[in-house]
């Protein structure tokens, strides 16, 4: 497994923590290495990604309801709805990784920790945030 994908994976299941834990963000996430013990390359990228999904958590989430047609984020499981705020906090923040590599991330981290239908749910929804995101990136002009 590659480092970046171990930091997901890490991302995922400290957002979990983070749900159903209250306290500190901080504490918990000292605890968190304490308990998971990885190189610093992975813990300075696990870091990275949960710094802009908390720093963004409400513009995310916002967007995430928009496109999440008959759901909101509170009836999806904990594993889909965090999976969807890490990629997209991937897609809409990240200067270091492509839109595509978030969502194909994501899509693979589904199959792996989710359900049966997460990854084409989570696919379909991060493909609407990316569209989205295209559509608001001004276009270079011709002339």
């Amino acid at each position: 497994m590659g480092r970046r994908r171990l930091s997901r994976e890490f991302v995922i299941q400290f957002l979990y923590l983070t749900e159903m834990n209250e306290g500190e963000i901080q504490n918990q996430l000292q605890l968190f290495w304490e308990n998971n013990p990885a190189a610093e390359d992975v813990q300075l990228f696990t870091e990275v990604i949960l710094k802009d999904v908390f720093d963004h958590k409400e513009q995310i989430d916002v967007r995430l309801e928009k496109y999440s047609d008959n759901w909101t984020l509170s009836r999806m499981t904990v594993i889909d709805r965090n999976l969807l705020r890490m990629a997209a906090s991937e897609i809409l923040y990240s200067k270091t990784v492509p839109p595509k590599v978030a969502i194909d991330e994501a899509v693979e981290i589904a199959k792996r920790f989710g359900s049966e239908d997460s990854a084409h749910f989570i696919n379909g929804i991060l493909d609407r945030v990316l569209k989205e995101m295209n559509s608001d990136t001004p276009q270079a002009s011709l002339n």
